[in-house]
C-alpha cells in the first residue's frame, strides 16, 4: 500500500507540471487582450500601457511569463490583473461555496445512483431494461446548462421560487430555521443540476456489476442455502459490485469541477466555476492558471483516494 502511494505521488508531481504547462500555453495562444480597457482604446496613453506590460511580464516570452507566475503563485505574491487582489484570496474565499456544491452533489450522485441501480438489477425484466437503458444515456446526454435553464425557467418564472445566490435577499433576520431551509432550498437545485449526468452514470455502472455478482457461483450457492434477497444483495454482492463505483470517483470529480463552471453561472452560485468563467472573459492570467493548477491538484489528490480505496477493497492490490 506504501509503494502504491509513493509511486502516484511521483507520477502526480509530473502530471500537475505538465498540466500547469499546458493550460498556461493555450491560455497565451487564445485571441484577444488581457487589458481591462482594451488593446485598442486610443484614450489610453502608450505609456500606461506600457508600464502595465511590465507589471505583468506582458512584454517577456512566454517562458518568462509562465515561470514568473508560478513563483508568485507558491509564494503568494501573484495578484490579478483585473483588481490587483491576491489570487490566492480570490480562490480561497471562492473554495468553500465549490467544496459544499461537490459535496452536495456527491451525496446525490451516490445516494440516487446506488438506490436506482440496486432497484434496476433486481427488477430486470425485458421492458424495464430499454426503459432503464434510454433513462440513463438521457441523464448521461443531456447537457447541464439546458437541464438548469430549464429548471430556472420553472421555478422562477412558473413557480416564482428564488433559486439565484446562495440566499434570499431579506432573509437575514429571519428565524434560524428559515435561514438554514432557505440555504438548503438554494444548494439543492444546483446540486441536483450538477449531480444528473452522474446519478446516471453511477447507477448504470452499478447495475452492470450486481447484474454480473448476482450470476457468480457464490452467490446460487448462498441462495440456494435459504439467504434472504435483501442480505444477499447488501452483505454478499454489493460489496463486490460497488469496486466500480470507487474507480469511477476518479473520473467523477474533474466532470464536477467542469460542471460547476456552467451550473455555478446559470445559478450565480459564487464558486470557483464563476471565478473561472469571469476570468476566462476577463483574460486574467493569473487566476485562470492557478485555478487550473488547483483543479489538477484537487483531481489528482482524488485519483490517489480513489487508488487507496480500491487496494483496500481489493487484498490482491495490498501486496502490490
Amino acid at each position: 500500500m506504501f509503494a502504491l502511494v509513493c509511486r502516484r505521488l511521483i507520477m502526480s508531481c509530473a502530471v500537475i507540471a505538465l498540466v500547469s504547462v499546458i493550460s498556461f500555453g493555450m491560455i497565451t495562444l487564445t485571441p484577444g487582450s488581457p487589458f481591462p480597457w482594451g488593446d485598442l482604446n486610443p484614450q489610453i496613453a502608450p505609456a500606461v500601457k506600457e508600464e502595465y506590460r511590465k507589471r505583468f511580464h506582458l512584454d517577456q516570452p512566454w517562458h518568462v511569463q509562465y515561470r514568473w507566475i508560478i513563483a508568485d503563485l507558491f509564494s503568494g505574491r501573484l495578484v490579478s490583473m483585473k483588481d490587483g487582489r491576491p489570487v490566492i484570496a480570490k480562490i480561497v474565499e471562492r473554495f468553500p461555496a465549490t467544496l459544499l456544491l461537490a459535496a452536495a452533489s456527491l451525496v446525490f450522485i451516490y445516494g440516487f445512483g446506488i438506490l436506482l441501480g440496486i432497484h434496476a438489477a433486481t427488477h430486470d425484466r425485458h421492458w424495464t431494461r430499454r426503459a432503464w437503458t434510454f433513462a440513463t444515456f438521457a441523464g448521461i446526454a443531456l447537457p447541464s446548462f439546458w437541464i438548469g435553464y430549464l429548471l430556472l425557467v420553472v421555478l422562477a418564472r412558473i413557480v416564482h421560487a428564488p433559486v439565484l445566490g446562495t440566499f434570499t435577499l431579506g432573509t437575514e433576520n429571519a428565524p434560524l430555521p428559515g435561514i438554514l431551509l432557505d440555504r438548503l432550498w438554494h444548494l439543492l437545485v444546483p446540486a441536483a443540476v450538477l449531480s444528473v449526468p452522474g446519478i446516471a452514470s453511477q447507477a448504470r455502472y452499478l447495475r452492470a456489476g450486481l447484474l454480473d455478482v448476482l450470476d457468480a457461483d457464490y452467490i446460487r450457492t448462498a441462495r440456494a442455502k435459504g439467504v434472504s434477497t435483501d442480505n444477499l444483495i447488501y452483505h454478499h454482492a454489493l460489496r463486490n459490485a460497488v469496486r466500480p463505483l470507487i474507480t469511477n470517483f476518479g473520473l467523477l470529480l474533474p466532470s464536477l469541477l467542469g460542471g460547476s463552471i456552467i451550473v455555478e453561472t446559470i445559478f450565480a452560485w459564487p464558486g470557483i466555476g464563476r471565478l473561472a468563467y469571469e476570468a476566462v472573459l476577463e483574460r486574467d492570467y493569473p487566476v485562470l492558471v492557478a485555478l487550473n493548477l488547483v483543479t489538477a491538484i484537487v483531481v489528482v489528490v482524488a485519483g490517489i483516494v480513489t487508488d487507496v480505496l480500491y487496494a483496500w477493497t481489493d487484498p490482491r492490490l495490498r501486496r502490490s
